[in-house]
């Protein structure tokens, strides 16, 4: 490297789909101001990030700078659809190995762009805290923590682990689900190892925009939750424009099942993913199943199980639907088993709803879109974002409430969701509140929105 550099910045994502991805879209949004962007993760899941990235051109993957370390190879077990927790504790060996393995390899590279720059700047996932806890020895390097999650779902897990230090609006609380269930011991251990790392840290990073959650950004900004840090919405980081026929697609060859959607009506169908860390068990599938077909809706279906921790590596499951079931449907629904362009399927002008987990990055893409969602919260922060989802943005329905998680969702109430949302009147405001939510996210992005004064903010700072 033989240029010297005025800032460098350095991203360090959590090992898991959602989580590679938002900081890949924020890496482009960095890149954009001509600022040198490294994106640092294991061999595999940099691979992985590269081959599922949807959204970013050519030009724009070829301005990151990729990083690929080895580390130690780690247990990779399928997924456990009957688990009782529907959390992905299979993955658990693929967080702790690269936790412990990467922080002497990140540690080098910041040695060696330091030299190279006037200042670095990290960018590291809030669960990779302990990775990049060597910044500290370095008079020209500092770091900011990316939350992955929703402002909401983030201050009531701060404001409860810090016994709640200040009121808040009753209804904040009312109907909030608990946390029981959304994780597994070993990975509230986990996080709790990493929280104390981040002390260090000169500021916070939300995927999301005030906009939307302007309310409990401002919570976040009180101490003692502050920590006196700097925080910045600069979400959605997923590119906004959507498709309005076949010719502006993303480069490339497009999916399949992006030409069935060029022939279907605009907002008939309904999108369905479960994302890349829920496992649902056979029985669930089948009551899935029929509740569609009953529903009368076309619909697309990405059915895919849970990511391994080396998604490279195995035999995949294969799910048995219903005998005959893909021949009935064949005129009103697709079934996509292979790796679904989420973010262009959510974008096209034929989708009209999203059956989803409410992961954080589902959320934003689907909102930034303006598609309503129908929630089904499986694990993690998914239960909380179902709450902002339906009770404060009112852009979605919910399937069934957290207490009922261990009980399977009978086609019935599958039927009953997708009816209500394209097919009553509370499913209409419900629409229109969603379209309207999706034109305002867009006009945050834009040159004097909301959302672009905070990036253009947090891009002055770290190059003050």
């Amino acid at each position: 490297m033989a240029n010297k550099y005025e800032v460098i910045v350095v991203v360090v994502p959590f090992p898991a789909q959602g989580h590679l991805n938002q900081l890949l879209h924020l890496s482009r949004l960095i890149c954009s101001y001509k600022i040198p962007v490294h994106y640092v993760s294991t061999k595999n899941h940099t691979l992985q990030a590269k081959i599922r990235a949807q959204g970013l051109s050519p030009i724009a993957m070829n301005n990151i700078h990729f990083h690929e370390f080895s580390i130690s190879s780690f247990q990779s077990p399928p997924p456990n659809p009957n688990s009782t927790i529907k959390f992905p504790s299979h993955l658990q060996p693929s967080f702790e190995s690269s936790s412990s393995h990467l922080r002497e390899p990140v540690a080098s590279l910041l040695r060696f762009l330091s030299s190279n720059a006037r200042r670095i700047v990290v960018i590291h996932d809030s669960l990779m805290a302990y990775v990049v806890q060597d910044f500290t020895s370095l008079p020209n390097a500092e770091s900011y923590n990316f939350h992955s999650v929703s402002a909401f779902t983030i201050f009531l897990f701060l404001w409860e682990s810090m016994g709640k230090p200040f009121p808040i609006e009753a209804q904040i609380l009312e109907n909030l689900p608990s946390l029981t269930g959304c994780f597994t011991s070993e990975f509230m251990d986990f996080m709790a190892a990493q929280r104390k790392y981040s002390n260090s840290d000169s500021g916070n990073i939300y995927n999301t925009t005030r906009v939307i959650e302007g309310k409990f950004m401002n919570l976040l900004e009180k101490e003692p939750i502050k920590r006196n840090k700097m925080h910045w919405a600069i979400g959605p980081f997923n590119p906004v424009m959507t498709t309005t026929s076949s010719n502006n697609s993303s480069i490339g060859q497009r999916h399949k099942c992006l030409t069935w959607l060029d022939k279907q009506s605009p907002k008939s169908v309904i999108f369905i993913s479960f994302g890349t860390t829920t496992s649902l068990t056979d029985e669930q599938i089948k009551e899935l199943c029929i509740g569609l077909e009953r529903s009368d809706t076309k619909f697309i279906w990405a059915l895919r199980d849970a990511d391994k921790g080396d998604i490279f590596s195995g035999e995949v499951r294969k799910f048995e639907l219903p005998n005959g079931y893909e021949e009935r449907i064949k005129n009103k629904g697709i079934i996509v088993r292979d790796w679904a362009p989420q973010l262009e399927i959510l974008g096209h002008f034929s989708i009209g709803g999203f059956m989803s987990y409410c992961g954080w990055n589902s959320c934003m893409e689907s909102f930034s879109m303006g598609v309503p969602i129908i929630a089904w919260p499986m694990h993690s922060d998914q239960p909380r974002n179902s709450i902002l989802v339906t009770k404060f943005l009112k852009v979605g329905i919910l399937v069934n409430n957290w207490e009922r998680r261990n009980e399977v969702v009978t086609s019935n109430t599958v039927e009953r969701a997708v009816k209500t949302l394209v097919s009553s009147n509370e499913g209409n405001e419900i629409r229109k509140r969603a379209a309207d939510l999706g034109v305002t996210i867009r006009k945050s992005g834009v040159e004097g929105g909301v959302t672009r004064k905070e990036l253009d903010s947090f891009i002055g700072h770290i190059t003050r």
